[in-house]
């Protein structure tokens, strides 16, 4: 959009404004909203086109398009805003593929009442995101609904992606004798959030992980070309992406208890609260399955990268024709990691 503001539009009371209805009008209010708040945080050309939708340069290779909404509460937490995680989720949906992530299309609904610091904070929140990934958001769409039939502001982005020549990944390539690898900690994002919104002290910090993936999914892929899946494992944790993969693939999983990372605060809270830390989403975490031949090439290259650097081995792909996911426990034992029958944790992302 051009920064040159139409001279019928005041300038947006942002200290005390709220949202209201006409917001979401189709009129002045509207275009003041979208030219003086969505418009100057977002700026770039393809936004400057100033359409219904951008007209973008066609890219050479296989596109890649996800889509994700955002309905977290409480809307900030330690380490992360709704904002941030609405550009990190949908770039590392994308990421898993392989792709390179090019474009972020973004969608609002907003509560009538929501204050217009706190948009702002969300907007610009976003947009740093966006600049700091590369990734620049160049479409999107604004709606307003009454007080008390929405929670603040629920976000939609949608990503597009190029994947590069000879590159297959999915989640249906997973292979037994395959190796399992994720790139860090588990359960960062869900504990984070968890204490924001029950007013926990844990007397230690708990910060989300929340993270733009791409840079170190290219790291991994031009090192190891050979990687057969990667997934994020964001809500229903570890085990839950498993347990997608498994079903996929049509094989097993064996992963080793003592060898899965968590934080010491994380597991903590996590029994406090009576949570498998396995269960727990993760926001800047992946989950990596690569041939046997190839794990430690791997583990060193991501373990090079900031967001790789706590990367670990943590089991097997195996023969089994019931798609388990199985866990060797700290005692020896085996136990079955299943799906989650509801959600330990709603609203999380």
């Amino acid at each position: 959009m051009s920064k040159v503001r139409p001279n019928y539009v005041r300038p947006l009371d942002i200290r005390g404004g709220h949202v209201d209805m006409s917001h979401g009008s189709g009129g002045r209010a509207m275009a003041q909203l979208i030219e003086q708040l969505f418009a100057a945080a977002f700026d770039n050309e393809w936004l400057a086109q100033r359409n219904d939708q951008a007209l973008l340069p066609q890219p050479e290779g296989r596109i890649v398009m996800s889509t994700d909404c955002h309905v977290v509460s409480p809307l900030f937490f330690p380490g992360g805003d709704i904002g941030c995680l609405s550009v990190h989720g949908t770039i590392n949906d994308v990421a898993m593929s392989g792709a390179r992530p090019l474009y972020l299309a973004a969608g609002f609904i907003l509560e009538e009442g929501f204050p217009l610091a706190d948009l702002k904070r969300i907007v610009d929140s976003m947009a740093a995101a966006s600049r700091d990934a590369g990734v620049p958001i160049v479409t999107g769409d604004t709606k307003v609904v009454e007080a008390g039939k929405g929670d603040g502001v629920f976000i939609t982005t949608t990503g597009v992606g190029v994947v590069p020549p000879g590159i297959l990944i999915s989640g249906d390539r997973a292979r037994p004798g395959d190796r399992i690898i994720v790139s860090g900690t588990m359960g960062d994002h869900g504990m984070a959030v968890m204490s924001q919104r029950e007013s926990l002290a844990f007397g230690t910090d708990l910060v989300s992980d929340t993270a733009a993936l791409h840079g170190l999914v290219a790291a991994m892929i031009e090192a190891v070309p050979e990687v057969r899946v990667l997934r994020d494992p964001t809500r229903g944790g570890l085990a839950t992406t498993l347990n997608e993969i498994a079903a996929q693939s049509g094989a097993g999983m064996l992963i080793d208890e003592a060898a899965v990372p968590v934080l010491r605060q994380v597991e903590a809270a996590c029994e406090f609260l009576g949570l498998d830390p396995l269960y727990v989403a993760n926001e800047g975490k992946l989950v990596a399955i690569v041939p046997p031949e190839n794990a430690q090439r791997l583990l060193e290259v991501m373990r090079a990268q900031p967001l790789g650097r706590n990367a670990a081995l943590i089991g097997e792909v195996i023969e089994d024709p019931h798609h388990f996911v199985q866990m060797r426990t700290r005692f020896g034992g085996k136990r079955i990691v299943d799906w989650l029958a509801g959600d330990q944790l709603p609203r999380i992302c």
